[in-house]
């Protein structure tokens, strides 16, 4: 695993840039500036979020939707899966507990070292893998299940190459399922308070957001696409897409969650999550 590359952090743990910029940033910049991001923001991102995540839990969005009601990848026991995107892989450990065969990896060198420890802390073992799901380190058609539950795709410039790969590594009538953030977020203000909804950019602008050190560095990049735009790119990986979940807020749930809140939740959709197999 890659050692952390310290960035400043901010009063709240979290790396404080020194600019925000809408511009190009493509495969290479977006994959060593978010390696980079998440090594130096892994513990006040656990510290902060931990709590909901759980050790060893299936939390697909900020929404509280977990796979043990949502069932949306099927019967796992005795299943191979890879979990993309696992951060400190309490997904992984909830699928090994069920019964399935996991493999989990991030592209984070800082979130897999907890993810070891917590493995140490749960007597839960789940093989770790510090990999960019651009290049997954798989054999081809060597998984039945693949998912990602807020991991990785929404920080991946080529996402058609991602899903192609997800594709390849998956067998014949292999099931994946992926949470990212919904398209519908990305022109409204990044606030909790329903009194920000109101637009400041273009649903359509797909120009990546982009944070930078004081020499102009990229140190984040997120990456947006439209509804229309997830729907090509799992079907040009030739995968076929089985259904769009938008997760409502439930019922007297009260975490809050970046700009996911109980009052904005009420208004607007926060999660999209695309449901996925491959052909056979």
């Amino acid at each position: 695993m890659d050692s952390p590359d310290d960035l400043p952090l901010a009063d709240d743990g979290y790396p404080a840039p020194s600019g925000v910029a809408r511009r190009p940033a493509g495969t290479a910049e977006s994959v060593r500036a978010n390696r980079r991001w998440w090594d130096a923001a892994a513990p006040a991102y656990l510290a902060e979020h931990g709590g909901d995540l759980g050790d060893v839990d299936f939390l697909w969005c900020p929404e509280g939707l977990r796979e043990s009601a949502a069932h949306l990848l099927g019967d796992v026991a005795g299943r191979r899966v890879v979990e993309i995107g696992c951060g400190s892989a309490p997904c992984a450990r909830w699928l090994r507990q069920e019964g399935a065969d996991v493999v989990a990896l991030d592209l984070s060198g800082g979130m897999l070292a907890r993810a070891a420890e917590l493995n140490r802390a749960t007597g839960i073992d789940v093989p770790l893998l510090q990999a960019d799901v651009g290049a997954l380190p798989l054999a081809t058609a060597s998984v039945d299940l693949a998912c990602s539950a807020f991991g990785g795709l929404p920080f991946v410039a080529d996402v058609e190459g991602a899903l192609a790969e997800v594709a390849r590594v998956l067998r014949p009538g292999g099931r994946f399922v992926a949470s990212v953030n919904h398209p519908f977020r990305w022109p409204l203000p990044d606030s909790p308070d329903p009194e920000d909804l109101r637009v400041v950019s273009s649903y359509f602008d797909r120009t990546p957001y982009v944070e930078t050190d004081e020499d102009g560095h990229a140190v984040y990049v997120e990456h947006h696409r439209t509804v229309g735009d997830w729907v090509r790119a799992v079907v040009g990986a030739g995968l076929v897409l089985e259904d769009l979940v938008e997760p409502e807020w439930p019922p007297g749930r009260t975490q809050e969650w970046g700009q996911w809140s109980p009052a904005r939740g009420a208004l607007v959709p926060g999660t999209l999550v695309l449901v996925c197999r491959a052909p056979g």
